[in-house]
């Protein structure tokens, strides 16, 4: 595997899920495969669970692991061609990931969406600079559009607890605060299509994502409805994809609560956090047994250790 940006990098899905469930139950079976190798993490924003759970994982393969916030700690890196560098930035992508590429053996990359240029962040240009001028492989622990480990670690953690063998998922819109981009529901819609799942996504008008992600499930507005006979309950925030990067006013009642998860057929809730109590999702639903959001957060861990696994072993 020479990169790790989306389940098009994936060629079995069966087996790297059933990669990340091994090693979920001997972490340490292959804890030599990394001795002297070392995975640098670069973060362009902030982050808790991807950095501590991708770092876990490389030290569960006995990797070494150098981390650096780039915004804070690096020069301001210049992404385009032929550009005349006489202001803010002071270094190229083209040395940056060379001279990356000779210190690590692996290079992960987390980047964010701007939200004022959609078409700038759907190229996703950091990472795919980084992959194009890295001579090692890359792998993305969130981009502009899409973050596939987080991803991976939710299907790892619907095939845990699923009792059905199709079960019924609803990705839900729930409010927040601030604008954030679509990565996490482009990136989870992307990956349960290819399951055995009956996919419903929930949202108020005006919140629709790239159809390029949503052709073929079913879309409802109505919530509640959504809800109905639901076996797991992925609530996510995210601003507006049409009108990019705004949000809509007065959609407070789109909280998930304990009286709409009654209307499930005692689902599992699902959230990739960090969530905002109370806005996102009641303390009533955060706290019950049927929420899985810690267990997800373990499961970060595996899922990462499975793809620096397979890159380690140079597998597809």
């Amino acid at each position: 595997m020479k990169k790790f940006t989306s389940i098009t990098d994936v060629n079995d899905l069966k087996s790297l899920l059933s990669i990340a469930q091994e090693l979920k139950s001997n972490p340490f079976k292959n804890k030599l495969l990394g001795e002297n190798k070392t995975l640098g993490l670069l973060f362009f924003n902030p982050s808790l669970r991807t950095r501590l759970s991708t770092q876990k994982a490389a030290m569960n393969l006995g990797m070494n692991v150098i981390v650096m916030n780039l915004n804070n700690d690096g020069w301001a890196i210049e992404f385009g061609d032929g550009t005349v560098m006489n202001q803010g930035t002071q270094e190229h992508i083209k040395e940056a990931a060379g001279v990356v590429s000779q210190y690590c053996d692996i290079i992960g990359i987390r980047t964010f969406a701007s939200l004022t240029n959609k078409a700038d962040d759907y190229q996703d240009s950091v990472l795919t600079n980084f992959i194009k001028h890295s001579t090692v492989p890359v792998i993305s622990l969130e981009s502009a559009t899409l973050h596939p480990l987080q991803s991976l670690a939710d299907l790892i953690t619907i095939a845990e607890h699923k009792i059905i063998d199709k079960p019924k998922v609803v990705l839900t819109w729930a409010p927040h605060p601030r604008a954030l981009p679509q990565s996490v529901s482009n990136s989870f819609i992307e990956w349960v299509k290819q399951t055995d799942v009956d996919l419903t996504i929930t949202h108020p008008e005006g919140y629709e994502l790239n159809e390029e992600f949503t052709q073929g499930v079913e879309i409802s507005y109505d919530q509640e409805k959504a809800f109905e006979n639901a076996d797991f309950i992925y609530a996510k925030n995210w601003s507006c994809y049409r009108d990019y990067g705004k949000t809509l006013n007065n959609l407070d009642h789109w909280v998930v609560s304990e009286e709409k998860m009654k209307l499930t057929n005692n689902a599992k809730f699902m959230h990739c956090l960090p969530i905002r109590r109370n806005v996102v999702a009641t303390d009533q639903v955060l706290d019950a047994p049927s929420s899985l959001v810690l267990e997800q957060a373990n499961n970060r861990t595996f899922a990462a250790q499975a793809v620096l696994l397979k890159m380690l072993r140079d597998e597809d």
